[in-house]
């Protein structure tokens, strides 16, 4: 395990260029080359590909071991019926991941518990080269390799908005189809973090598809 921290001054080209130039909290991290396997794995599925939704970018640098071989910036799920603003940086295994849980969740609860289609959700975070929950000396979170994805709000065709902060416990309908897609989503992503984890999450859902367990075959879904 070795500790890192952003420099807040890039002072080189190169460093620039390799780390980027934000300063940051310190954070704990080791080489994890399942990450990489997974992450090739997916790009040579053919799963992923350029469209008017999902764009490629180039690698992603960053201090220590932040970063991805193949980031996509992602503007919209489900053939773009649900906008993601802003737009998400994620590596390749994320993308199907968000697409079922648009698909196979969230589009259906909506309809069922708010009468009305999901149009939009507003992404709280993406890639971040940061500690976990922005603690100091915690683990490098799974942002740090744009392996997690923060959602805040989701806004319906009528107009209305739904937040985590304040539908979790809100209106019957609003509770009913937020708990929905939290349980749904602990069916695809590996890690599902919302207010009932801690109070760092009391106003975004967080997603993951960290390994957890000595075969990392375990989920985390509170």
């Amino acid at each position: 395990m070795r500790l890192f921290r952003v420099a807040p001054v890039c002072v080189l080209v190169a460093l620039l260029l390799l780390h980027g130039c934000s300063g940051g909290p310190e954070f704990v991290a080791k080489e994890e080359p399942w990450r990489k396997d997974v992450e090739r794995s997916c790009l040579a599925s053919g799963l992923v590909a350029d469209n008017r939704f999902v764009h490629a970018r180039s690698a992603l640098g960053g201090p220590s071991v932040c970063g991805a071989l193949q980031p996509f910036d992602m503007t919209a799920a489900a053939a773009g019926r649900v906008s993601m603003k802003p737009s998400a940086l994620l590596v390749c295994p994320m993308i199907p991941a968000v697409e079922r849980w648009v698909q196979e969740v969230v589009e259906p609860a909506a309809r069922h518990y708010l009468r009305q289609p999901i149009v939009e959700f507003k992404v709280a975070a993406s890639y971040a080269c940061r500690p976990r929950n922005n603690v100091p000396g915690g683990k490098l979170s799974e942002h740090g390799h744009a392996n997690a994805l923060d959602i805040s709000a989701f806004h319906l065709a009528d107009g209305r908005t739904v937040t985590v902060k304040e539908g979790w416990r809100g209106r019957h309908d609003e509770q009913a189809f937020l708990r929905a897609v939290h349980e749904g989503a602990c069916h695809t992503f590996t890690t599902v973090l919302g207010p009932n984890a801690n109070a760092y999450h009391h106003d975004h859902f967080h997603f993951d598809l960290a390994r957890h367990g000595s075969r990392g075959d375990l989920r985390v879904c509170q």
